[in-house]
């Protein structure tokens, strides 16, 4: 059996016609008669055409139209059949290949791909390989990937496709918070003539990542704070964001620990900076806050943001002294406006509120005002006495100077001032009446010539109004030229006693000058006279027993009054002085140079009927004199003096 191939395209149109080749039979006759049957088929038919009884026109007749991808090849069989008898038969095969026309479009599996990718995928990634395919043949089934014209310039930048593989692969970054999704249209063409083409869209879903830090904004609204302000008071507020989503995106805030803050949620992502517990400017005056903002994701990305909260002073606090009293030494005799002292208190506040004025408390003192002793400048709280100070007249002046603020209202405090008038060596030593006065205040004696060594016959009285080593008086007989005296003078009692026994020889009178000195720098002084006459025993006058039983008792009760009363007054002074040196030695650290107390060796301030003095505790001794019974004017103190010699001659 012979084969005849046939190119047919699926493009005919029906009923086209395609001639064949008839049979031929070598017989003749109706043995050469020939008739054709072509084996049923559903797209060809057989059209025999008869001119005359031996000629004969084939044509192969298209019934259907013809689809290459559904039949590539159409088989036929042809037969022939000759009019004998017995009938014979030629048979053909015929092969019809349908040929190609681009008749088919490229096809996707799906119209659409959705394809979830992670936000910031590194350039190059692979987000999809496409495979269109076409039933044609050859270039017609060829296929080239593009994108469509109606894919945006911005989806261009960040995607690209390759046009033979149909691979999608990234080309820019891809950010979730910028854009969440991206819709691709895809073009597939072959390369048929003319060309056709399928369509599809890749619909790229980001998936976020926690990829963005927390912000804070803070709004401050009432900075600076005052110190006095309410608790619960709202001094910031803050507002929190994250561009993330989902967890990525939930936000809480913090405080840095330790402070008197709190934040209070007001809405969502809104909270309120509110004071939590009382502040106190002169501890902390200003505050640090450090705000922190951190989301949920995993991991947990944060953000900071810090406010300065400063404190405004409020007038909260009264000036202090470092001490409530204060213990001045001034020497007496100062000149008018001397500084004596400096006060000094400390305000804890700020600004006006810690500066200091200070004033003097005014009192009366007797018949003056405290004002008219001292001053006190406002601002650098210097002391001033404003006239010479007297310590016969006034030893210690106590009074109080106010300190106060320039808040309002102002604060304020007082320190007590304790000023000691320290003497100075100002005072003569007085003598006192006593006896008999002569002319010119001198003292006028009648001596027995019957008294024998020591007798006292006379005394010089006299008193300093200056106190201590001041007050501390000596007595001294002052020499006369070329005459011999039996007379002297107790160096500290001022009796005069004789030094022998009196003779003829010696004169009827006698012209004494006594100086009375005191003990001070430099010492002041004072010349007492005293006459002194002799008599004879007949001559003096005449004493009842009486008389002089009164005397004795009379002198003898004067010496108890003295002891007692010397006793007594030393006492007291001591007790008074050691409260005060125990007193200054817990107030005072030092000894300042200019009048301030500090700890010293305790001094004992002594009185007696002709002044006081003050000596040294860590030596006294009581001193009797050589002749006679003790006196009880009559005491020897520290050798830190210089003595005067003890007697005349």
């Amino acid at each position: 059996m012979t084969e005849k191939i046939i190119q047919f395209s699926e493009s005919r149109v029906l009923h086209s016609r395609f001639p064949l080749e008839g049979a031929s039979d070598a017989d003749i006759g109706a043995n050469a008669l020939l008739s054709y049957k072509l084996s049923p088929s559903e797209f060809f038919f057989l059209d025999v055409q008869t001119s005359d009884e031996l000629s004969q026109s084939l044509f192969l007749v298209l019934g259907k139209s013809l689809d290459r991808e559904e039949n590539a090849e159409v088989k036929l069989l042809l037969v022939a059949t000759d009019g004998g008898k017995p009938e014979l038969t030629g048979t053909v095969q015929i092969l019809i290949k349908v040929l190609d026309v681009n008749d088919n479009e490229p096809t996707f599996p799906q119209s659409v791909y959705k394809v979830p990718l992670l936000e910031n995928t590194a350039n190059g990634t692979l987000v999809i390989k496409l495979n269109a395919s076409d039933a044609d043949e050859g270039a017609n089934s060829e296929i080239v990937y593009s994108l469509s014209s109606d894919v945006s310039s911005t989806t261009r930048t960040k995607f690209q496709i390759d046009a033979n593989s149909g691979e999608i692969r990234t080309t820019g970054e891809l950010d979730y918070e910028e854009k969440t999704s991206y819709e691709i249209q895809i073009i597939a063409s072959d390369k048929g003539t003319p060309s056709m083409s399928g369509h599809c869209k890749i619909s790229v879903k980001l998936m976020d990542i926690n990829d963005n830090t927390p912000e804070v904004s803070i709004t401050s609204l009432s900075l600076p704070v005052q110190e006095n302000a309410p608790l619960g008071a709202v001094i910031a507020l803050i507002s929190v964001s994250d561009r993330d989503s989902g967890i990525n995106g939930q936000v809480t805030c913090s405080l840095s620990p330790h402070l008197p803050f709190k934040l209070v949620s007001t809405f969502k992502n809104y909270y309120s900076l509110v004071l939590d517990s009382a502040l106190d400017r002169e501890t902390t005056a200003e505050y640090k806050v450090m705000v922190t903002a951190r989301d949920g994701g995993s991991p947990s990305l944060q953000a900071t943001a810090t406010i300065s909260v400063e404190v405004a002073d409020v007038n909260d606090n009264a000036p202090l002294f470092a001490q409530p009293e204060y213990t001045v030494f001034v020497k007496e005799n100062n000149p008018p406006g001397a500084h004596i002292f400096t006060v000094s208190a400390v305000d804890a506040d700020a600004q006006e509120n810690a500066l200091v004025f200070y004033s003097l408390v005014e009192r009366r003192m007797g018949e003056r005002l405290l004002s008219s002793y001292v001053s006190v400048h406002a601002e650098s709280g210097k002391v001033f006495a404003l006239q010479p100070l007297d310590h016969e007249e006034l030893e210690l002046l106590q009074f109080q100077v106010s300190a106060r603020d320039a808040g309002v209202p102002a604060l304020g405090s007082n320190v007590t001032l304790q000023v000691f008038v320290l003497d100075e060596n100002d005072n003569a030593p007085m003598l006192l009446p006593h006896g008999a006065v002569g002319v010119g205040g001198s003292v006028s004696e009648l001596v027995p010539r019957s008294v024998g060594s020591g007798h006292v016959v006379t005394k010089v009285h006299a008193v300093d109004a200056d106190s201590g080593y001041n007050a501390w008086l000596s007595y001294e007989l002052q020499p006369t030229v070329g005459t011999r005296i039996p007379f002297r003078v107790g160096l500290y009692t001022g009796e005069i006693s004789t030094t022998r026994a009196l003779d003829e020889v010696d004169a009827l009178r006698h012209r004494l000058l006594v100086l009375v000195k005191d003990h001070g720098e430099p010492a002041l002084t004072a010349t007492a006279t005293v006459l002194l006459s002799l008599v004879e025993n007949g001559q003096a006058p005449k004493t009842s027993s009486r008389a002089l039983v009164d005397a004795a008792g009379q002198e003898t009760s004067l010496v108890t009054v003295n002891v007692y009363l010397i006793i007594a007054i030393c006492a007291v002074s001591s007790l008074l002085v050691l409260t005060l040196l125990l007193y200054t030695a817990l107030r005072c650290s030092a000894m300042p140079t200019n009048g301030a107390c500090a700890p010293g060796k305790p001094m004992l301030v002594c009185s007696s009927a002709v002044g006081s003095w003050s000596y040294s505790q860590q030596r006294r001794q009581r001193v009797c004199s050589g002749e006679g019974l003790p006196k009880t004017d009559l005491m020897a103190f520290s050798p830190s003096l210089s003595q005067g010699p003890e007697s005349a001659e």
